[in-house]
Protein backbone atom coordinates (compact mmCIF):
# COMPACT_ATOMS: atom_id res chain seq x y z
CA UNK A 1 0.00 0.00 0.00
CA UNK A 2 1.68 3.19 -1.16
CA UNK A 3 1.82 6.42 0.79
CA UNK A 4 0.00 9.35 -0.80
CA UNK A 5 2.29 11.51 -2.90
CA UNK A 6 -0.08 13.66 -4.91
CA UNK A 7 -2.66 15.74 -3.12
CA UNK A 8 -5.37 17.87 -4.70
CA UNK A 9 -5.64 21.54 -3.78
CA UNK A 10 -8.99 20.82 -2.14
CA UNK A 11 -7.16 18.65 0.39
CA UNK A 12 -4.77 21.38 1.49
CA UNK A 13 -5.97 23.51 4.36
CA UNK A 14 -4.32 25.81 6.87
CA UNK A 15 -4.30 23.11 9.54
CA UNK A 16 -4.61 19.35 9.81
CA UNK A 17 -7.04 17.74 12.23
CA UNK A 18 -5.89 14.41 13.66
CA UNK A 19 -8.24 12.57 15.99
CA UNK A 20 -7.33 9.85 18.48
CA UNK A 21 -10.33 7.70 19.48
CA UNK A 22 -8.70 6.81 22.79
CA UNK A 23 -11.67 4.92 24.23
CA UNK A 24 -15.21 3.89 23.43
CA UNK A 25 -16.14 3.94 27.10
CA UNK A 26 -18.08 6.73 28.78
CA UNK A 27 -19.75 7.36 32.13
CA UNK A 28 -22.88 8.56 30.32
CA UNK A 29 -25.38 7.03 27.92
CA UNK A 30 -26.60 10.12 26.06
CA UNK A 31 -29.76 9.35 24.13
CA UNK A 32 -28.81 11.35 21.04
CA UNK A 33 -25.27 9.96 20.82
CA UNK A 34 -24.45 8.72 17.32
CA UNK A 35 -21.95 6.22 18.74
CA UNK A 36 -23.74 2.94 18.25
CA UNK A 37 -21.04 1.04 20.16
CA UNK A 38 -20.67 3.59 22.94
CA UNK A 39 -20.89 0.96 25.69
CA UNK A 40 -17.77 -0.84 24.52
CA UNK A 41 -14.72 -0.87 26.81
CA UNK A 42 -12.15 -0.82 24.01
CA UNK A 43 -9.23 1.53 24.63
CA UNK A 44 -6.19 2.60 22.63
CA UNK A 45 -2.80 1.16 23.54
CA UNK A 46 0.39 3.18 23.79
CA UNK A 47 1.88 1.15 20.94
CA UNK A 48 -0.89 2.17 18.52
CA UNK A 49 -0.70 5.81 19.62
CA UNK A 50 3.09 5.95 19.19
CA UNK A 51 3.00 4.32 15.75
CA UNK A 52 0.34 6.81 14.67
CA UNK A 53 2.41 9.78 15.80
CA UNK A 54 5.56 8.41 14.17
CA UNK A 55 3.76 7.80 10.88
CA UNK A 56 2.31 11.30 10.79
CA UNK A 57 5.40 13.24 11.87
CA UNK A 58 7.67 11.30 9.50
CA UNK A 59 5.46 11.92 6.46
CA UNK A 60 5.53 15.69 6.26
CA UNK A 61 5.37 15.59 2.45
CA UNK A 62 1.79 14.42 2.81
CA UNK A 63 0.82 15.99 6.14
CA UNK A 64 2.03 19.37 4.91
CA UNK A 65 -0.46 21.77 6.47
CA UNK A 66 0.95 24.77 8.31
CA UNK A 67 -0.51 23.73 11.67
CA UNK A 68 -2.12 20.77 13.40
CA UNK A 69 -4.92 20.12 15.87
CA UNK A 70 -4.45 16.91 17.85
CA UNK A 71 -7.99 16.00 18.83
CA UNK A 72 -8.91 13.47 21.53
CA UNK A 73 -12.36 11.92 21.73
CA UNK A 74 -14.17 8.87 23.04
CA UNK A 75 -16.42 7.90 24.56
CA UNK A 76 -15.13 10.20 27.23
CA UNK A 77 -11.46 10.95 26.45
CA UNK A 78 -10.46 11.99 29.97
CA UNK A 79 -11.12 8.44 31.17
CA UNK A 80 -7.73 7.80 29.53
CA UNK A 81 -5.88 10.79 30.98
CA UNK A 82 -2.70 8.78 31.69
CA UNK A 83 -2.47 7.66 28.06
CA UNK A 84 -3.33 11.13 26.78
CA UNK A 85 -0.65 12.73 28.94
CA UNK A 86 1.93 10.30 27.57
CA UNK A 87 0.77 10.90 23.98
CA UNK A 88 0.98 14.67 24.29
CA UNK A 89 4.43 14.57 25.90
CA UNK A 90 5.68 12.33 23.09
CA UNK A 91 4.19 14.57 20.40
CA UNK A 92 5.93 17.63 21.83
CA UNK A 93 9.24 15.81 22.25
CA UNK A 94 9.19 14.37 18.72
CA UNK A 95 8.18 17.64 17.06
CA UNK A 96 11.11 19.31 18.81
CA UNK A 97 13.55 16.52 17.96
CA UNK A 98 12.55 16.53 14.30
CA UNK A 99 12.53 20.34 14.07
CA UNK A 100 9.04 19.81 12.73
CA UNK A 101 7.18 22.85 11.33
CA UNK A 102 4.29 22.05 13.64
CA UNK A 103 6.38 22.52 16.78
CA UNK A 104 5.13 26.08 17.28
CA UNK A 105 1.84 25.56 15.46
CA UNK A 106 -0.15 22.92 17.29
CA UNK A 107 -3.09 22.59 19.63
CA UNK A 108 -4.48 19.78 21.75
CA UNK A 109 -8.27 19.75 21.60
CA UNK A 110 -10.80 17.96 23.80
CA UNK A 111 -14.55 17.62 23.93
CA UNK A 112 -15.52 16.31 27.34
CA UNK A 113 -18.63 15.66 29.40
CA UNK A 114 -16.92 17.62 32.19
CA UNK A 115 -17.61 15.13 34.96
CA UNK A 116 -13.98 14.50 35.93
CA UNK A 117 -12.75 17.96 34.96
CA UNK A 118 -11.62 18.96 38.45
CA UNK A 119 -9.67 15.75 39.11
CA UNK A 120 -6.02 16.10 40.11
CA UNK A 121 -4.63 14.33 37.04
CA UNK A 122 -6.70 16.33 34.57
CA UNK A 123 -5.87 19.62 36.27
CA UNK A 124 -2.17 18.75 36.23
CA UNK A 125 -2.41 18.00 32.50
CA UNK A 126 -4.19 21.30 31.87
CA UNK A 127 -1.60 23.35 33.73
CA UNK A 128 1.21 21.66 31.81
CA UNK A 129 -0.34 22.28 28.38
CA UNK A 130 -2.49 25.38 28.93
CA UNK A 131 -0.82 27.50 26.21
CA UNK A 132 -1.62 24.93 23.50
CA UNK A 133 -4.92 23.60 24.78
CA UNK A 134 -8.62 23.89 23.97
CA UNK A 135 -11.28 22.13 26.02
CA UNK A 136 -15.00 22.19 25.42
CA UNK A 137 -17.41 20.96 28.08
CA UNK A 138 -20.79 19.80 26.82
CA UNK A 139 -23.70 21.15 28.82
CA UNK A 140 -27.05 21.18 27.07
CA UNK A 141 -28.72 24.03 28.94
CA UNK A 142 -31.02 23.96 31.94
CA UNK A 143 -31.03 21.02 34.30
CA UNK A 144 -34.33 19.88 32.80
CA UNK A 145 -32.98 19.98 29.24
CA UNK A 146 -29.55 18.52 30.05
CA UNK A 147 -30.91 15.64 32.13
CA UNK A 148 -33.42 14.76 29.43
CA UNK A 149 -30.65 13.18 27.34
CA UNK A 150 -27.33 13.18 29.18
CA UNK A 151 -27.93 10.44 31.72
CA UNK A 152 -25.58 8.24 33.73
CA UNK A 153 -24.86 4.81 32.31
CA UNK A 154 -25.74 1.87 34.55
CA UNK A 155 -24.62 -1.73 34.65
CA UNK A 156 -28.05 -2.72 33.36
CA UNK A 157 -27.55 -0.50 30.33
CA UNK A 158 -24.25 -2.20 29.60
CA UNK A 159 -26.18 -5.47 29.53
CA UNK A 160 -28.65 -3.96 27.07
CA UNK A 161 -31.46 -3.28 29.55
CA UNK A 162 -33.27 0.00 28.82
CA UNK A 163 -34.25 1.76 32.08
CA UNK A 164 -37.59 3.37 32.78
CA UNK A 165 -37.48 7.16 32.60
CA UNK A 166 -38.11 7.33 36.35
CA UNK A 167 -34.92 5.32 36.92
CA UNK A 168 -32.70 7.60 34.84
CA UNK A 169 -30.16 9.79 36.62
CA UNK A 170 -29.16 13.00 34.91
CA UNK A 171 -25.63 14.41 34.94
CA UNK A 172 -26.31 18.17 35.11
CA UNK A 173 -25.30 18.63 38.75
CA UNK A 174 -22.07 16.70 38.20
CA UNK A 175 -21.11 18.91 35.25
CA UNK A 176 -22.28 22.39 36.24
CA UNK A 177 -20.14 22.42 39.39
CA UNK A 178 -17.05 22.40 37.16
CA UNK A 179 -18.14 25.23 34.84
CA UNK A 180 -16.64 28.09 36.94
CA UNK A 181 -13.20 26.42 37.00
CA UNK A 182 -13.39 25.71 33.27
CA UNK A 183 -14.31 29.31 32.42
CA UNK A 184 -11.57 30.61 34.71
CA UNK A 185 -9.02 28.54 32.78
CA UNK A 186 -10.58 29.09 29.33
CA UNK A 187 -12.43 32.44 29.50
CA UNK A 188 -13.41 32.45 25.84
CA UNK A 189 -14.61 28.87 25.73
CA UNK A 190 -17.93 28.02 24.18
CA UNK A 191 -20.16 25.01 24.58
CA UNK A 192 -21.95 22.79 22.12
CA UNK A 193 -25.65 22.01 22.52
CA UNK A 194 -27.22 19.13 20.63
CA UNK A 195 -30.87 19.34 19.63
CA UNK A 196 -33.16 16.47 18.75
CA UNK A 197 -36.95 16.31 18.54
CA UNK A 198 -37.60 16.04 22.28
CA UNK A 199 -35.35 19.04 23.03
CA UNK A 200 -37.13 21.65 20.94
CA UNK A 201 -39.35 23.08 23.73
CA UNK A 202 -36.26 23.88 25.82
CA UNK A 203 -34.12 25.77 23.29
CA UNK A 204 -34.82 29.32 24.45
CA UNK A 205 -34.51 28.67 28.17
CA UNK A 206 -31.40 26.55 27.66
CA UNK A 207 -29.46 29.16 25.67
CA UNK A 208 -30.34 31.89 28.16
CA UNK A 209 -29.34 29.61 31.03
CA UNK A 210 -25.94 28.99 29.47
CA UNK A 211 -25.46 32.74 29.11
CA UNK A 212 -26.28 33.09 32.81
CA UNK A 213 -23.52 30.60 33.66
CA UNK A 214 -21.01 32.91 31.97
CA UNK A 215 -20.72 31.02 28.68
CA UNK A 216 -20.61 33.66 25.94
CA UNK A 217 -20.67 31.41 22.88
CA UNK A 218 -23.27 28.70 22.35
CA UNK A 219 -22.86 26.49 19.29
CA UNK A 220 -26.01 24.50 18.64
CA UNK A 221 -26.10 21.39 16.53
CA UNK A 222 -29.25 19.70 15.25
CA UNK A 223 -28.75 15.97 14.95
CA UNK A 224 -28.47 14.94 11.31
CA UNK A 225 -30.25 11.62 11.80
CA UNK A 226 -33.86 11.23 10.68
CA UNK A 227 -35.48 11.78 14.08
CA UNK A 228 -37.71 14.75 13.29
CA UNK A 229 -41.49 14.49 13.73
CA UNK A 230 -44.39 16.19 11.99
CA UNK A 231 -44.71 19.73 13.29
CA UNK A 232 -41.17 19.90 14.73
CA UNK A 233 -40.22 22.59 12.24
CA UNK A 234 -43.01 24.91 13.41
CA UNK A 235 -42.12 24.39 17.07
CA UNK A 236 -38.45 24.94 16.22
CA UNK A 237 -39.18 28.20 14.42
CA UNK A 238 -41.30 29.48 17.30
CA UNK A 239 -38.61 28.64 19.84
CA UNK A 240 -35.96 30.43 17.78
CA UNK A 241 -38.14 33.50 17.35
CA UNK A 242 -38.77 33.60 21.10
CA UNK A 243 -35.03 33.25 21.64
CA UNK A 244 -34.39 36.05 19.14
CA UNK A 245 -36.75 38.34 21.07
CA UNK A 246 -35.01 37.54 24.35
CA UNK A 247 -31.50 38.08 22.97
CA UNK A 248 -32.39 41.39 21.34
CA UNK A 249 -34.70 42.80 24.01
CA UNK A 250 -32.25 41.97 26.82
CA UNK A 251 -29.17 43.18 24.94
CA UNK A 252 -27.40 39.82 24.88
CA UNK A 253 -26.46 40.39 21.23
CA UNK A 254 -23.77 42.83 22.35
CA UNK A 255 -21.58 40.30 24.17
CA UNK A 256 -22.97 36.84 23.47
CA UNK A 257 -23.19 34.64 20.40
CA UNK A 258 -25.50 31.83 19.34
CA UNK A 259 -24.72 29.91 16.17
CA UNK A 260 -28.39 29.61 15.25
CA UNK A 261 -28.32 33.25 14.15
CA UNK A 262 -25.87 34.12 11.40
CA UNK A 263 -26.22 36.67 8.62
CA UNK A 264 -24.69 34.66 5.82
CA UNK A 265 -27.21 31.91 5.29
CA UNK A 266 -30.49 31.27 3.53
CA UNK A 267 -29.35 32.11 0.00
CA UNK A 268 -29.55 29.93 -3.14
CA UNK A 269 -26.82 27.36 -3.73
CA UNK A 270 -23.98 28.59 -5.94
CA UNK A 271 -22.33 25.63 -7.67
CA UNK A 272 -19.73 27.90 -9.26
CA UNK A 273 -18.49 30.28 -6.56
CA UNK A 274 -19.41 28.44 -3.36
CA UNK A 275 -19.20 24.72 -4.07
CA UNK A 276 -16.85 23.44 -1.38
CA UNK A 277 -17.92 20.45 0.67
CA UNK A 278 -19.62 21.42 3.94
CA UNK A 279 -18.07 18.55 5.88
CA UNK A 280 -14.34 18.10 6.49
CA UNK A 281 -14.33 14.30 6.17
CA UNK A 282 -11.29 13.24 4.17
CA UNK A 283 -9.35 16.37 5.06
CA UNK A 284 -9.01 15.11 8.61
CA UNK A 285 -7.66 11.82 9.92
CA UNK A 286 -8.99 9.64 12.73
CA UNK A 287 -7.36 6.59 14.29
CA UNK A 288 -9.02 4.00 16.51
CA UNK A 289 -7.72 1.60 19.16
CA UNK A 290 -6.81 -1.01 16.55
CA UNK A 291 -4.72 1.46 14.57
CA UNK A 292 -7.16 1.81 11.68
CA UNK A 293 -7.37 5.15 9.87
CA UNK A 294 -10.67 6.81 8.92
CA UNK A 295 -11.57 9.97 7.00
CA UNK A 296 -13.52 11.02 10.11
CA UNK A 297 -14.58 9.37 13.36
CA UNK A 298 -18.10 9.07 11.98
CA UNK A 299 -16.86 6.38 9.56
CA UNK A 300 -15.64 4.06 12.33
CA UNK A 301 -17.79 0.99 12.91
CA UNK A 302 -18.94 2.08 16.36
CA UNK A 303 -20.46 5.21 14.80
CA UNK A 304 -22.44 3.46 12.06
CA UNK A 305 -25.89 1.91 12.27
CA UNK A 306 -26.14 0.03 8.99
CA UNK A 307 -22.96 0.39 6.94
CA UNK A 308 -19.50 -1.13 7.20
CA UNK A 309 -16.63 1.00 8.47
CA UNK A 310 -14.80 3.02 5.81
CA UNK A 311 -11.16 2.30 6.62
CA UNK A 312 -8.59 4.24 4.57
CA UNK A 313 -5.46 2.62 6.00
CA UNK A 314 -3.69 1.73 9.22
CA UNK A 315 -0.57 2.42 11.26
CA UNK A 316 1.33 -0.45 9.62
CA UNK A 317 0.68 0.28 5.94
CA UNK A 318 -0.17 3.97 5.87
CA UNK A 319 -3.03 5.58 3.97
CA UNK A 320 -4.51 3.93 0.88
CA UNK A 321 -5.07 6.76 -1.61
CA UNK A 322 -7.66 4.76 -3.55
CA UNK A 323 -9.88 4.57 -0.47
CA UNK A 324 -9.32 8.24 0.30
CA UNK A 325 -9.78 9.56 -3.25
CA UNK A 326 -13.62 9.74 -3.22
CA UNK A 327 -13.48 12.25 -0.36
CA UNK A 328 -11.10 14.52 -2.25
CA UNK A 329 -13.59 14.94 -5.09
CA UNK A 330 -16.61 15.74 -2.93
CA UNK A 331 -18.23 19.11 -3.36
CA UNK A 332 -21.56 20.66 -2.47
CA UNK A 333 -23.45 20.10 -5.70
CA UNK A 334 -22.35 16.63 -6.80
CA UNK A 335 -23.85 15.05 -3.68
CA UNK A 336 -26.96 17.24 -3.42
CA UNK A 337 -30.38 16.36 -4.77
CA UNK A 338 -31.89 18.54 -7.48
CA UNK A 339 -34.31 19.82 -4.86
CA UNK A 340 -31.35 20.99 -2.76
CA UNK A 341 -29.65 22.61 -5.75
CA UNK A 342 -32.85 24.48 -6.66
CA UNK A 343 -33.64 25.46 -3.06
CA UNK A 344 -33.89 29.23 -2.60
CA UNK A 345 -32.51 29.08 0.97
CA UNK A 346 -29.88 26.34 0.50
CA UNK A 347 -26.83 28.10 1.94
CA UNK A 348 -26.10 27.20 5.54
CA UNK A 349 -27.92 23.87 5.29
CA UNK A 350 -25.43 21.45 6.78
CA UNK A 351 -24.74 17.76 6.54
CA UNK A 352 -22.53 15.11 8.06
CA UNK A 353 -20.66 13.00 5.51
CA UNK A 354 -20.79 9.99 7.79
CA UNK A 355 -24.56 10.27 8.21
CA UNK A 356 -24.92 10.65 4.43
CA UNK A 357 -23.03 7.38 4.04
CA UNK A 358 -24.95 5.63 6.81
CA UNK A 359 -28.38 6.73 5.56
CA UNK A 360 -27.79 6.11 1.84
CA UNK A 361 -29.51 3.19 0.15
CA UNK A 362 -26.16 2.12 -1.34
CA UNK A 363 -22.61 2.27 0.15
CA UNK A 364 -21.85 5.74 -1.22
CA UNK A 365 -20.81 9.12 0.13
CA UNK A 366 -22.35 10.93 -2.84
CA UNK A 367 -25.96 10.71 -1.63
CA UNK A 368 -26.81 13.60 0.67
CA UNK A 369 -29.25 12.99 3.51
CA UNK A 370 -32.07 15.54 3.62
CA UNK A 371 -33.44 14.67 7.06
CA UNK A 372 -32.98 18.24 8.38
CA UNK A 373 -34.50 19.99 5.34
CA UNK A 374 -37.61 21.29 7.12
CA UNK A 375 -35.60 22.23 10.19
CA UNK A 376 -33.16 24.27 8.11
CA UNK A 377 -35.97 26.17 6.40
CA UNK A 378 -37.55 26.91 9.77
CA UNK A 379 -34.22 28.20 11.02
CA UNK A 380 -33.83 30.45 7.99
CA UNK A 381 -37.21 32.05 8.67
CA UNK A 382 -36.32 32.63 12.33
CA UNK A 383 -32.87 33.89 11.36
CA UNK A 384 -34.40 36.46 9.01
CA UNK A 385 -36.69 37.57 11.83
CA UNK A 386 -33.71 37.96 14.18
CA UNK A 387 -31.61 40.13 11.88
CA UNK A 388 -34.53 42.25 10.68
CA UNK A 389 -35.57 43.01 14.25
CA UNK A 390 -32.01 43.63 15.44
CA UNK A 391 -31.11 46.01 12.62
CA UNK A 392 -34.35 47.96 12.99
CA UNK A 393 -33.53 48.41 16.68
CA UNK A 394 -29.92 49.43 16.00
CA UNK A 395 -30.85 51.89 13.26
CA UNK A 396 -33.53 53.44 15.42
CA UNK A 397 -30.99 53.92 18.22
CA UNK A 398 -28.18 55.00 15.86
CA UNK A 399 -25.97 52.09 16.94
CA UNK A 400 -25.73 49.95 13.81
CA UNK A 401 -22.24 51.07 12.79
CA UNK A 402 -20.86 50.47 16.28
CA UNK A 403 -22.43 47.02 16.33
CA UNK A 404 -20.99 46.13 12.92
CA UNK A 405 -17.51 47.04 14.15
CA UNK A 406 -17.77 45.00 17.36
CA UNK A 407 -20.21 42.17 16.70
CA UNK A 408 -19.38 38.90 18.48
CA UNK A 409 -18.14 36.08 16.28
CA UNK A 410 -19.78 32.66 16.17
CA UNK A 411 -18.70 29.38 14.63
CA UNK A 412 -20.26 28.26 11.36
CA UNK A 413 -23.89 27.18 11.62
CA UNK A 414 -24.56 23.50 12.05
CA UNK A 415 -28.25 23.20 11.25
Amino acid sequence: MSMIKEVSSDWERSYKSITFIVTKDCQLACKYCYLVGKNAKERMSWDVAKKTIDYILNNHSFFNEEAVVWDFIGGEPFLEIDLIDKICDYIKTEMFRLCHPWFDNYRFNFSTNGINYNSEKIQSFIKKNITHLSIGITIDGTKRKHDLNRIWKTEDMERGVVPNQSEEKGSYDDVVKNIPLWLEQFPGAGTKVTISSADIPYIKESVLHLYSLGIHEVNINCVFEDVWKEGDDELFENQLMDLADAIIDSGYYQDYACSFFTEHMGKPMDCQMDNQNWCGAGRMLAVDAEGNFYPCTRFAQYSLRSKKAWIIGNVRDGIDKNKLRPFLTLDRCTQSTQECIDCEVASGCAWCQGENYDAADTPTIYQRSTAICKMHKARVRANNYYWNKLYRKLEKEGEREAFENNKPKSNAPKC
